[in-house]
């Protein structure tokens, strides 16, 4: 294969993907990493992708969310994992809050019916704690976003001015450690920057395909994170640069 076609061979698999790992890269053209590597870096110079941690990201115009039910099922296992350890850091009398995340939700179907105050924008989230006769449920109100069922923009904004949680916990599209968290687009971005200014402790859930991603919108930089529930493929590398950064990391 020729230098050439082998940069439209990476090109068109970043674009297919929206990510791919080095690793993978090398074995789908048959080169060596350190070549992948170097091909990488001049694709990025030419605007043609962007470089992340262990590999690349395509380069598009921000992108429409994913529809809730898309999301449900995707690394739903990962997630569940990562709920039900999540749930181990509520306390009885603990008021939190809950982003309009898949995982948020199996934190809300996971969480026992006790004394809670439940912030959310997510209707998934205050439909699944209704039964739940303990547990007081805050919704935010807003523009409803149909494809997650949420609630985003200045009404949902404005609502989070009004209070105070404990615990923040959230989800997003990327993690970077250059470029912190990050989502598909501003409305949800700018929701989740006001979850985290609000919350004593922000406990971010993201599977490990989340990792070494920018996302269109950055949301804030890893130092505003307190800890990281995540799955056990988590590479060790990235594992070893978020816990010297002083963030706490759980993998389930």
């Amino acid at each position: 294969m020729l230098v050439a076609e082998r940069y439209e061979k990476i090109v068109q698999l970043v674009g297919e993907r929206g990510s791919i790992r080095v690793s993978e890269l090398s074995e789908l053209c048959n080169v060596t990493e350190e070549t992948i590597r170097r091909d990488l870096d001049r694709l990025e110079q030419a605007g043609r992708l962007r470089r992340s941690h262990g590999g690349a990201v395509s380069v598009k115009e921000q992108q429409p969310e994913i529809p809730y039910f898309e999301r449900e099922v995707t690394y739903a296992e990962e997630k569940r994992r990562i709920a039900r350890e999540a749930v181990q850091l509520i306390s009885p009398n603990d008021r939190i809050l809950l982003d309009a995340s898949s995982t948020a939700w199996y934190m809300a179907a996971n969480v026992p019916d006790i004394p809670l105050t439940v912030l959310t924008n997510s209707i998934k989230v205050a439909t699944e704690l209704a039964g739940k006769e303990k547990i007081e449920v805050i919704s935010t109100g807003g523009i409803l976003a149909s494809r997650s069922l949420s609630y985003v923009g200045p009404l949902a904004e404005r609502s989070l001015d009004a209070y105070h949680v404990d615990k923040a916990f959230l989800s997003c599209k990327g993690v970077h450690l250059d470029r912190g968290i990050s989502e598909s687009n501003e409305l949800q971005a700018r929701i989740k920057q006001k979850m985290i200014g609000m919350a004593d402790r922000v406990v971010l859930l993201a599977d490990s395909s989340k990792f070494g991603i920018q996302a269109f919108t950055q949301v804030a930089a890893l130092d505003e994170v307190d800890a990281i529930v995540t799955d056990r493929r988590l590479e060790r590398d990235m594992l070893e640069q978020l816990e010297a950064r002083g963030i706490s990391v759980t993998t389930v």
